[in-house]
């Protein structure tokens, strides 16, 4: 296939499913797959830790790759459903971040003799159907649902960094980058013209994140 032909092809469903699985395979996949780039805790010292310190960094770390994993579901979803070239553009260069946090997060999990969490595969597929679902009302929703979400996966970071051991500068190095890149996230997507969600709406993702964040943390 030439290149004209390539850049012109149209997407059936079929194909769509097919890369939403592959999307899934390797979100999900272990961390041996490599970021973008490097990961914020290489140059920072791995300290002894308390064996509760290590468990609840742990189980903050899973909580945090599980943002990811949803992220990652989050933005394949509304890409799938954009009208606009630009707007795909911009999910597609936000999700490339978010899977350097993804694999971040894995590569610290492995690191405090841990895993990440065994309903990986279900947050991913209930992400997608809301993604498709905010995103298919029109782009300026699906903005607003991208500025909403960062906003407060920026609060629930600055939790973490409160609640993590000084000790743990690893996570600690992760999380704050992540918090930054996040917040970026949040900042473009209410320059490309997001519309502000109901509050309601706003107020149901924040319990669905508190479901989340409760079940990831021990499982």
């Amino acid at each position: 296939m030439n290149q004209d032909q390539s850049e012109t092809r149209t997407y059936t469903p079929l194909d769509r499913l097919i890369g939403s699985v592959d999307q899934l395979v390797r979100t999900i996949a272990p961390p041996q797959q490599r970021a973008n780039r490097p990961s914020p805790a290489a140059d920072q010292p791995e300290l002894p830790l308390a064996d509760r310190d290590r468990r609840h960094s742990a189980g903050l770390m899973r909580v945090n790759h599980t943002g990811e994993v949803c992220a990652q579901a989050l933005y394949l979803g509304q890409a799938l459903v954009a009208r606009d070239d630009q707007l795909k553009r911009f999910l597609s260069d936000a999700a490339a971040e978010e899977r350097d946090h993804l694999i971040w997060c894995a590569q610290r999990l492995t690191e405090l003799d841990s895993r990440p969490s065994l309903l990986n595969p279900a947050w991913f597929a209930g992400s997608v159907a809301i993604a498709v679902t905010a995103a298919a009302v029109s782009d300026e929703i699906s903005l607003g649902f991208v500025e909403e979400t960062e906003r407060q996966v920026c609060a629930h970071l600055d939790g973490h960094l409160n609640e993590l051991s000084e000790d743990d500068r690893r996570s600690r190095a992760v999380i704050a980058e992540m918090r930054a890149d996040e917040a970026q996230h949040a900042t473009n997507a209410n320059l490309q013209g997001a519309k502000t969600l109901p509050p309601l709406m706003k107020h149901l993702m924040r319990l669905q994140s508190r479901v989340m964040t409760t079940l990831a943390y021990w499982l």
